[in-house]
């Protein structure tokens, strides 16, 4: 073995599993922590032999894409791992969330999607009374759907948003929505 190919070798323990990789391969995204942490141990005294180990605890299944990431230069998101861990596992790393591939956005922005999605049910009276609400009043009333025309004579605000939460469910290109 190489001691130039040995001192090149670093291992990134995160979570406790071990990946070893080169640090020229955490150099291809600048700016990262792994390219910094790279950067830092080309400075430091290093003896032939010397084995450059470095301990982080974070989440060790989403650390596999982040170093894939480096290795490929393209970023996807696991299945298994919910958007907002994922998310805040880039931002440790220093990767910048719009780099994930094209293939895996709808994954990777599920959660906001079906987050802007429930906030288009909220209405502002709903808002204002907040847990001030009556408690006895029938779900109908406080959903604003219990009658087709409204006391002024003009449409519920059921009549209005039908046609919006029909296109929700079951037209899929209606709405950002309406894909999640």
């Amino acid at each position: 073995m190489d001691s130039a190919d040995d001192n090149e070798r670093v291992i990134v323990n995160v979570g406790g599993t071990r990946h070893e990789t080169y640090r020229s391969t955490l150099k291809t995204l600048p700016g990262t922590r792994l390219a910094l942490l790279a950067a830092e141990s080309d400075t430091g005294s290093q003896g032939a032999g010397a084995t450059h180990e470095y301990f982080f605890d974070r989440h060790p299944g989403v650390f596999a894409y982040v170093l894939n990431y480096y290795r490929t230069g393209k970023l996807h998101c696991p299945a298994d791992v919910c958007g907002p861990l994922f998310e805040e596992e880039l931002a440790f790393w220093g990767i910048d969330e719009t780099d994930v591939e094209p293939c895996c956005w709808m994954t990777y922005r599920q959660h906001r999607d079906a987050e802007e999605a429930l906030d288009i049910f909220e209405t502002p009276d709903l808002m204002s009374q907040g847990e001030h609400a009556g408690e006895d009043e029938e779900p109908a009333r406080r959903l604003g759907i219990e009658e087709v025309v409204g006391a002024e004579g003009r449409a519920s605000r059921w009549r209005r948003w039908q046609p919006r939460v029909w296109a929700l469910f079951e037209d899929p290109y209606s709405s950002r929505a309406a894909r999640v």
